[in-house]
């Protein structure tokens, strides 16, 4: 699937989550395998925990931060800030 120049793709960089790129895409593996997407942006693994690699699962959130908390999802702030 050739790029246009009138149509360049926009890849949002995520530093905790995925590259977010508008689509259609086509996603070729380090095997040579690709990937296709219709959809109009999709969601690419950089974290490689994704049970659906290339394609992000949310799997990036049950990481651990560097400063040894953990990443919490949006249910969990809502429960703890109620509490």
């Amino acid at each position: 699937m050739p790029n246009s120049a009138e149509q360049p793709r926009r890849v949002t960089i995520d530093p905790e989550g995925p590259l977010l790129v508008e689509g259609p895409v086509e996603v070729v593996g380090d095997d040579g395998t690709v990937h296709a997407s219709r959809r109009f942006a999709v969601a690419i693994c950089t974290c490689r925990r994704s049970r659906t690699y290339p394609w992000c699962d949310t799997s990036h959130r049950r990481r651990v931060k560097p400063d040894g908390g953990r990443t919490r999802t949006a249910g969990q702030q809502e429960t703890e800030a109620s509490s």
